[in-house]
């Protein structure tokens, strides 16, 4: 059985799931298909997201996926294998069955490359953060590390104190710092402790510290990273797309996928939203993303519906033999048929008769000036 669509949307993450909303909305068919590992599942809770504060992140996919289906969408737990161009559409490849679709919008999001150093990553999304926006306000005025990297580092240190007094910069594998670097985290009381991390420590309380090469032990409660944040972008390979590197003061902290600000990539019928076309986005953001993409992928089906129809038109009349009528003539275009046309001719001679009758009636005759007295 042929299997098609309006629009596929691949990943089913806050982007993916607004902008399936606004399609569905708009009476498109959908199907939303979600391979079920969400980049924040590690976090209890996601923030900064307005009426939806404090929410696990499950319960805002639910909701989601809700509320596609409430439109008549459909929503799919499975992983896409491959994209593909099938004349005109798209072939989807979904295990082992294919649909087609005649736009996609791909909402992949990134993968997070943390710093290899035993302990981290089994922390990461609880007591190993990387966002003052996201997790921020949960460590306030507790002891926080930054392990830094890169030049992030510096831009966390200064976010972090804004939320703790006990801020540490872990020099660990960062280039050195410059004078005026170091002259501002001495101003701000942020301690500067030079040496490699070589451990993350835990507790069943949650992160207690790290330990350096030389053995020394750093007492903290939460650590702050910069992943490598790389584009999920393998399926739009045979599209023809592949990611651009993102780089901050000349290091690369990821990779995204370029698009126009509607999410429009340069593959023709190709959207990207959330994190896979702006990596620094957070959810509200590539919620909003998401509902722009979707309207956009709308806007562009509607155009080419329009001169579908209009080619229809127009070979309908090449076949009658028949003149077009041209658009702005009198009566409604395209179907203005006969008995309209013959309707409006009898209807303007009745006018005609009318004005040429009152203009002979003597009410309707000025009267002559009278002579002067």
């Amino acid at each position: 059985m042929d299997e098609s669509y309006d629009v596929v949307v691949v990943g089913g993450g806050v982007a993916g799931l607004a902008g399936a909303v606004a399609l569905t909305r708009s009476r498109r068919s959908v199907l939303l298909v979600d391979a079920g590992d969400p980049r924040n599942a590690p976090a209890s809770h996601v923030h900064n997201f307005l009426t939806r504060d404090g929410a696990p992140p499950a319960e805002i996919y639910a909701a989601g996926r809700e509320e596609v289906e409430r439109y008549g969408g459909r929503v799919e737990t499975a992983r896409v294998t491959e994209l593909s161009r099938a004349g005109e559409r798209f072939a989807v490849q979904i295990g082992g069955r294919a649909v087609t679709a005649r736009r996609l919008l791909v909402a992949t999001g990134v993968r997070d490359e943390l710093p290899q150093v035993p302990g981290l990553a089994e922390r990461w999304g609880i007591d190993v953060l990387h966002c003052p926006y996201c997790h921020g306000w949960e460590v306030r005025d507790q002891r926080i590390g930054i392990l830094a990297t890169g030049p992030a580092a510096m831009h966390q240190a200064l976010l972090f104190r804004q939320l703790s007094r006990h801020v540490t910069m872990l020099a660990h594998t960062a280039p050195e710092l410059s004078d005026e670097q170091r002259e501002q985290l001495s101003a701000l009381g942020i301690a500067v402790i030079r040496g490699a991390v070589t451990q993350v420590e835990a507790g069943d309380s949650g992160l207690t510290g790290v330990r350096l090469a030389d053995g020394t032990r750093v007492s903290l409660d939460a650590l702050i990273v910069a992943p490598r944040m790389t584009a999920r972008a393998e399926l739009l390979a045979p599209l023809g797309l592949a990611p651009a590197e993102v780089t901050v003061g000349g290091h690369v902290i990821g990779t995204q996928i370029e698009a126009d600000p509607t999410g429009k990539t340069s593959a023709p019928g190709v959207w990207v939203a959330g994190n896979l076309a702006t990596i620094q986005a957070q959810v509200i953001t590539s919620a909003a993303a998401g509902l722009t993409a979707g309207a956009a992928i709308n806007a562009d089906l509607a155009v080419e519906e329009a001169e579908r129809a209009v080619g229809a038109h127009r070979r309908q009349y090449t076949r009658a033999g028949s003149r077009l009528p041209q658009p702005g003539a009198a009566g409604p275009w395209p179907c203005w048929s006969a008995a309209a046309r013959e309707n409006t001719t009898a209807s303007a001679r009745r006018r005609s008769f009318l004005v040429r009758n009152e203009r002979s009636t003597p009410s309707a005759r000025k009267p002559a000036p009278s002579s002067a007295r």
